[in-house]
């Protein structure tokens, strides 16, 4: 499945604890990542630098729904479900 243009719900709804480059100490949660560019796509994507977590996500129909709506309340539901207590 291909990304949806102009989504980055996956860059935006889960927490990152990885070291992003602009972000060393990863991201929280509902926090767009700084290295998306004015059309929400990864600036790093394909480099070295880009966190395993985030080269390593696939999309995928029940992660992305059919909006970005849908993708933001599936990854938001998740990030609730695996937080740390």
């Amino acid at each position: 499945m291909e990304c949806r243009p102009h989504c980055a719900a996956c860059c935006t709804a889960p927490s990152i604890s990885s070291p992003i480059p602009g972000m060393p100490n990863g991201k929280p949660a509902g926090v767009p990542c700084v290295q998306l560019d004015a059309d929400l796509r990864c600036k790093i994507f394909g480099q070295p630098e880009r966190p395993a977590c985030c080269s390593g996500l696939q999309a995928a129909a029940d992660m992305c729904g059919t909006s970005r709506a849908q993708a933001m309340l599936w990854l938001d539901e998740l990030e609730r479900a695996t937080r740390p207590d």
